[in-house]
């Protein structure tokens, strides 16, 4: 690794952690239910959906046809079917490793004319079929790894014409002869058909016409009877891989190895005699990978002895000088012994690592050539100044995770090309003063994971060249004003430092990224956080994390301090604010294209904080305790391309929010409790609809409340009975409830009366109708209606001649009604528990209101019965133009007969009889005709 891929490899974390230039496709409209988008950097990156680990058992309907890249992989689909991809005319990369499946329908890709690259490892496929593969023109990766394939249709692969690597191994393949279809691929550069089920590898069994473009050959992991290239099939072949095999080489033919540049032996069982033969033949040999060697292959430049335990390893070294790279991680030494690397003048690559070494290895002093040195992983405790006295051209050293206590102040003195020096993950309490005099040309310097606990004034002042600086720990360290003196040409630094620092930064005019942790378990006498930061003119990257969750110390960043750092573009702050950040906070800081605020109480924060931030294109509020989001309507966010509000508290968002954020293209809202009523409504709809932002996981969003919908999912809540025009529905609800009072006004006023009687009418004719069933007489002959003034005629004339002498029996409210008995109820039994109502009408009496109702009820039994149960008694003369007002008296006068008290004059007698007439008649209609004579009788004429 070189410096600048180093320090460029940490920056472009940074800035894809921040989510500044994320780009989706305004053609994906909504939230996918089974997947995810992943951005890149490049704003015109292609689509690449993640949809693993969804525990899915059928491939998801709603992927974009815009998609470039998809991984299906770790899922549970058992099957793939024609239909499943539709048309994905851009789709170049499809993962669908680690399922289930094990049968795929003919032309399943056939529409997949961009794919380069299928991944259909650990499934359980059996067979390849003759159209398996059809349409994929472009693919040049296929992998087949781990299934169970027995069979391969002879054309299986014919569609395969761009094909460059198959990768078949971990299969259940018999006969070498299977993989004659494959090698007939005109492009076909990488086989691998490792651990299969041959017992023989033989050229001639494969009965090719044409050679083969193939140059890497994998075969490890299998017993082979025996194995051999007899035939110029293969005239590209540089690598074959045995590793992990058993085999005999059957007349390995020198011609015919000509072009083998690499073979693997690593753990194979294959006597050394037999590779020796093999290495004769093969004297083109540069890279050899095995457990026992010997180095007499004068081409042979890179040798991997990893995972090798060879006791005797070292003594056999000794003759490999023309080696240029040398690996030996994990082979379990814990010393090389002297001599073993000193003849290799051409080494410049050296691996050690993951081994037991204490000390660096005496023969590295001799390495003067040696570029790369990797001693990571090991047991190191001390570095001695002799240890790099001699390898002046070394650019990359590499000791982290080791047990290296302490420096000296030699030890990397003639390390003068030293570009990158990893001392991370040891036990460094102390630098002995080794960087005060270099190295001159380091650039990448990572001291992270140490037990140090103070930096003292101009430890590094011998670093000018130093681009990148990691302090940081899991203790705080304590600097001073000087510690980072002298180091002008910094960029990048990280470091843990005390709540309250004293550090003068003033020498880091060229810092851009800058990253803190703070803590409060040391304190110096500074200012506080930030105050040293005022003269870091040129940092772009400002990160500020507070370790200690429980801290209670109030922060404001310095107005003053960010005013300097006018270049400032991207501001992390998390877990440092108690509370909302104060609206000027920002207000010199214009440039600003990302903002973190993660871990602070934001419940109270307003959109004054946003109004200088117009060029803002990532914001990242994540648990933040935030309630509503209606500081985003007001504030000026027309750049804003990234948000992000995981972890909070929304229950309800208005989606009119994001018509103020007409460049918003990707949102995250993940785990907030929302609310799944009509509340949201029109958010899910917009979600739902929008072409424009992507909602992260949105079919993943769950219910919080109310308690009945809790747990289920937001955007699978149905929102079709909340869309009815709200104008309308109050409208419609308005006019019904006035036209409701009125006809209930209109009821009450004039037929108040009608229902109580129609109620009653009801329980009478009921009362009625049972009566008649059991064949039960009438209590009374006749009801007399009458007004109470009138009573003395009633019991002066009436009652002495119908009662007393012609024996009838009369009913009188005064004297029969049940007293406590409801009036009404009253009058509703005596009307239908009688054969006959006889009224007698007066002026007083067509004034009564109560006497009105009786002669109504009658009326209401007369139409009802269609019986002659009504007689009308007039006490005296009454003027047709006064019953005028009396609509329905007047209209029973017309229909019906009446008896005048005033014509009978002297001869009552005559009259009594008549109602004694009326009295005795049945029940049977008589309408309109009159009781003596059958004549109909006219109303009495005005006087």
């Amino acid at each position: 690794m070189s410096t600048t891929r180093s320090w460029c490899f940490t920056q472009r974390l940074s800035v894809f952690a921040l989510c500044l230039l994320l780009h989706p496709h305004l053609s994906l409209s909504y939230s996918l239910k089974n997947c995810s988008v992943v951005y890149s950097e490049d704003a015109s990156a292609d689509m690449f959906l993640d949809c693993s680990s969804r525990k899915l058992v059928a491939v998801p309907d709603d992927i974009p046809k815009e998609a470039v890249s998809v991984k299906l992989s770790l899922n549970q689909l058992q099957q793939i079917n024609r239909e499943d991809f539709g048309v994905l005319l851009k789709l170049k990369v499809l993962f669908l490793h680690s399922n289930q499946i094990t049968h795929v329908d003919d032309g399943s890709f056939v529409h997949m004319v961009s794919l380069t690259e299928l991944r259909l490892s650990f499934n359980k496929l059996t067979n390849l079929t003759r159209n398996l593969f059809q349409g994929l023109s472009s693919l040049t990766k296929l992998d087949l790894a781990i299934n169970n394939i027995q069979f391969i249709h002879p054309s299986a692969f014919q569609s395969l014409s761009s094909l460059q690597t198959l990768i078949l191994n971990s299969n259940k393949l018999q006969h070498v002869a299977d993989i004659r279809p494959v090698l007939q691929l005109p492009h076909l550069k990488n086989l691998n058909v490792s651990n299969n089920l041959f017992h023989s590898f033989q050229t001639k069994d494969l009965l090719l016409n044409t050679t083969s473009g193939l140059q890497r050959l994998d075969v490890a992991l299998s017993k082979y009877e025996n194995f051999s290239i007899t035939s110029q099939i293969f005239p590209d072949l540089e690598m074959i891989d045995f590793s992990q095999s058993s085999l005999k080489w059957v007349e390995p033919d020198g011609p015919l190895l000509r072009n083998i540049t690499r073979l693997h032996f690593s753990q194979t069982v294959i006597p050394f005699d037999e590779i020796q033969n093999i290495l004769r033949s093969a004297d083109s040999l540069m890279e050899l990978r095995l457990n026992n060697t010997v180095c007499k292959i004068p081409t042979l430049e890179v040798l991997d002895l990893t995972y090798n335990d060879d006791a005797n390893l070292s003594a056999k070294l000794v003759t490999c000088s023309q080696l240029s790279q040398l690996y030996m991680s994990v082979t379990q030494m814990a010393e090389l012994p002297k001599g073993s690397l000193r003849s290799m003048k051409r080494l410049q690559s050296l691996v050690l690592d993951s081994n037991f070494l204490t000390r660096v290895p005496d023969d590295i002093r001799s390495l003067s050539s040696l570029e790369n040195l990797k001693l990571n992983n090991n047991q190191i405790s001390t570095l001695g100044c002799e240890d790099f006295v001699n390898t002046t051209n070394l650019q990359q050293l590499y000791l982290h995770n080791n047990r290296i206590a302490k420096l000296d102040r030699c030890v990397f003195r003639n390390l003068n090309e030293l570009k990158v020096l990893d001392l991370s993950r040891n036990l460094l309490c102390t630098f002995g003063g080794a960087f005060e005099i270099g190295p001159q040309q380091l650039e990448f310097l990572d001291l992270s994971k140490n037990d140090m606990y103070s930096l003292e004034n101009g430890v590094f002042k011998g670093l000018g060249s130093l681009k990148y600086l990691n302090v940081m720990s899991d203790k705080t360290v304590n600097v001073n004003r000087m510690t980072f003196d002298g180091m002008k040409n910094l960029r990048t630094l990280h470091a843990t430092l005390p709540y309250e620092y004293e550090s003068n930064f003033v020498g880091l005019q060229r810092l851009e990224n800058f990253t803190v942790y703070l803590n409060t378990d040391l304190k110096s006498a500074g200012p506080g956080p930030g105050a040293g930061l005022f003269q870091l003119k040129s940092m772009k990257f400002l990160t500020i994390t507070y370790r200690d969750s429980q801290h209670d110390y109030p922060f404001d960043m310095p107005v003053e301090m960010l005013r300097v750092t006018k270049h400032l573009e991207y501001f992390t702050a998390e877990n440092l604010y108690l509370s909302a950040p104060s609206p000027d906070t920002f207000q010199f800081n214009p440039q600003l294209k990302s903002l973190t605020i993660r871990k602070a109480d934001l419940s109270d924060l307003g959109p004054g904080l946003f109004k200088p931030l117009s060029n803002l294109q990532a914001l990242d509020l994540s648990s933040n305790q935030l309630k509503s989001l209606d500081f985003l309507a007001q504030a000026d966010l027309s750049a804003l391309r990234c948000l992000r509000l995981s972890d909070n508290e929304i229950t309800v968002i208005n989606e009119t929010i994001f018509q103020s954020l007409p460049s918003l293209t990707y949102l995250d809202l993940g785990n907030n409790p929302f609310t799944c009523d009509c509340s949201n409504a029109g958010f899910i709809q917009w979600v739902k609809s929008n072409n424009q932002t992507y909602v992260a996981n949105g079919y993943q969003y769950t219910c919080a409340f109310p308690v009945y919908e809790r747990g289920g999912k937001l955007l699978d809540f149905d929102v079709q009975f909340c869309w009815m025009d709200v104008g309308f529905f109050c409208f419609v609800s308005s006019t019904c409830v006035v036209l409701l009072t009125l006809l209930t006004s209109f009821i009450y006023h004039f037929l108040r009366w009608q229902l109580v009687y129609t109620f009653y009418l009801f329980r009478a004719f009921l009362y009625d109708s049972r009566k008649r069933k059991k064949g039960s007489p009438n209590l009374y002959d006749a009801f007399i209606s009458y007004n109470v003034q009138d009573e003395d005629w009633v019991y002066r004339e009436m009652l002495p001649v119908l009662e007393g002498e012609q024996g009838w029996r009369l009913c009188l409210h005064h004297r029969d009604f049940q007293p406590g008995k409801p009036i009404i109820e009253n009058i509703t039994d005596a009307i239908y528990g009688s054969r006959k109502t006889i009224c007698v009408i007066s002026q007083r009496y067509l004034q009564s209101e109560w006497c009105s109702r009786e002669i109504q009820m009658a009326s209401f039994r007369l139409f009802d019965e269609q019986k002659d149960i009504l007689v009308l008694l007039f006490l005296e003369e009454i003027p047709a133009y006064q019953l005028s007002p009396y609509h329905r008296m007047r209209k029973l006068l017309k229909r019906r007969t009446y008896l005048s008290w005033p014509q009978a004059g002297q001869h009552t007698s005559v009259f009594w009889q008549n109602i004694s007439r009326a009295l005795d008649t049945g029940d049977g209609p008589t309408d309109g005709t009159d009781l003596l004579t059958g004549n109909h009788l006219s109303p009495p004429e005005p006087s």
